[in-house]
């Protein structure tokens, strides 16, 4: 039984240290920019944005968070409204500010970092 045990944590111990080698950045507070709207002529999002970062990397992208910040806020102002008001365009404008993160991490770095970018809340009007 002692063997089996020993068996299953040896399996497990590799699972478990695999979770723990990321770390959640979120940009405090929220990003609040405007977007270009059709009617109103600008409309406004406020978002949520985490950053999966891999290792110990916190107080790396801590420090470049002003750059991630603006060049996120940057895409989305660039962003037409129906792709700010649909699902699929926030998805994609969600992968754009991933990739540009990244890229910004990697000229700063050498490495990009980060893991995933999620929008864990987009309120738009």
């Amino acid at each position: 039984m002692f063997k089996y045990l020993l068996i299953l944590a040896f399996i497990l111990t590799p699972l478990a240290s695999k979770a723990s080698d990321y770390a959640y950045f979120g940009f405090e507070p929220d990003i609040v920019t405007n977007y270009v709207a059709v009617k109103k002529k600008m409309g406004y999002v406020r978002l949520t944005v985490e950053l999966m970062v891999e290792g110990d990397n916190l107080e790396i992208v801590e420090h470049h968070s002003p750059l991630l910040r603006d060049a996120i806020i940057s895409i989305i102002g660039k962003q037409p409204e129906a792709k700010v008001k649909s699902v699929k365009g926030r998805s994609e404008i969600q992968l754009l500010c991933e990739e540009q993160v990244k890229e910004l991490l990697t000229k700063e770095t050498g490495k990009p970092l980060i893991k995933k970018l999620l929008f864990t809340q987009w309120l738009d009007n």
